[in-house]
């Protein structure tokens, strides 16, 4: 078990979506340049100073590339320490070689951890203990003050691998989320297939029996199941990728038409203001279902999170084209700056039928979610009937 688990951990990949730049490489690299700068020019206690200022800047330049190439700026890094100690070693310089701004390769160290693949740890891992090896033998330093710059040396060590780690974390429980979105959309895909063929089941046979009778009423019949015919399989092209697991439950999934009996539920302190305006009563069921979530998932946040919040505004509108939905609480922003695990599953549900949700911040204060979903096929029947 113990060479299966090594062997996984030499083939992990490296994580997913390390950023090439941001703006704090830029801080880090101005501020590094600056204090190499100030301390070659004002320490009056450095050997080989054009050197010792080389590899300083040489160091924090290296900073660019941690996160896409972490094993090779850690190989660059910590090579040029070693040829600086041996050099050291050679030749005995009276004055310390060196400067404390070379202490950013602590950086790449995180980096390494933070970034790097299995593979990359390992050799990085060498090639970082092989130069506290020889720093060791070079050295004339006591035992503790040895273990004590060990541990300073592995301080970062540990905290790129416990970042790392809480990020894998984080990412699973998001999938996780995603998934059981997935898998409430596929529990609907029951009612929405269930609800469509039947009508076209009533509309053929309608259509057999005027068939001999009324031509034009059997034409008609025909029609309209060609009309349910379209309209389930675009439901069922919105929502077949979120088949992923068997067995699920075929329980009848809320609509718009149980909101109000969710905002008259018991909520605290929070007084809940609904508003549905618009063509509510024909979306189709995948729409209706996600109507209802983003609402109760919106509601459910505000209840625990918001802070010293008295009202939450609903406001749910259908139009010809889409239906939008937004809700705001009048809470304080505090601790509220991330979006939990039920948004990123709603971020799902919304993706997948072809709309868009923002959560975030209110223009004054507490916390809105908006959305906007296409009604689909069957907003744009019900639109072109009224007109005719």
């Amino acid at each position: 078990m113990l060479k299966d688990d090594l062997r996984a951990f030499w083939t992990e990949p490296r994580p997913p979506d390390a950023p090439a730049r941001v703006w704090r490489d830029g801080v880090l690299l101005g501020a590094g340049m600056c204090g190499v700068v100030l301390e070659a020019t004002l320490r009056t206690d450095v050997a080989w100073r054009p050197v010792a200022a080389l590899l300083a800047g040489w160091l924090v330049a290296l900073t660019l590339w941690r996160r896409t190439r972490p094993l090779a700026v850690v190989a660059l890094g910590f090579g040029a320490a070693i040829l600086l100690q041996l050099a050291t070693l050679i030749t005995a310089p009276p004055q310390p070689v060196g400067l404390y701004s070379g202490l950013v390769v602590l950086i790449l160290v995180y980096a390494l951890l933070r970034w790097g693949s299995g593979r990359e740890i390992v050799l990085g891992g060498v090639v970082i203990l092989a130069t506290f090896a020889l720093s060791v033998i070079t050295d004339d330093t006591p035992v503790g003050e040895q273990i004590g710059g060990f541990v300073f040396l592995m301080m970062p060590a540990a905290i790129g691998a416990s970042v790392r780690f809480w990020g894998a974390s984080r990412e699973r429980q998001l999938e996780q989320a995603r998934s059981l979105e997935r898998e409430r959309i596929a529990r609907e895909l029951h009612d929405t297939v269930a609800h469509h063929v039947s009508a076209m089941v009533i509309r053929a046979q309608a259509g057999r029996v005027l068939a001999g009778a009324n031509p034009a009423a059997a034409v008609e019949a025909l029609e309209g199941v060609e009309e349910e015919g379209a309209r389930t399989l675009e439901e069922m092209r919105a929502m077949v990728a979120a088949l992923r697991h068997s067995g699920a439950d075929l329980a009848p999934q809320a609509g718009v038409g149980d909101l109000r009996r969710l905002t008259r539920s018991p909520a605290g302190h929070l007084h809940v203001d609904l508003g549905l305006d618009g063509e509510l009563d024909e979306l189709s069921p995948a729409v209706d279902a996600a109507v209802y979530r983003i609402v109760q998932e919106s509601v459910t946040n505000a209840m625990r999170h918001a802070v010293d919040a008295t009202e939450v505004v609903i406001r749910v509108t259908g139009e010809p084209q889409r239906v939008r939905i937004t809700v705001q609480d009048d809470g304080a922003r505090a601790g509220r700056g991330r979006e939990g695990y039920g948004l990123a599953g709603l971020h799902e549900r919304v993706a997948l039928l072809g709309g868009e949700l923002r959560a975030g911040p209110g223009a004054d204060r507490g916390w809105q979610v908006a959305a906007e979903l296409p009604r689909g096929r069957a907003g744009r029947s019900v639109h072109s009937r009224s007109r005719r």
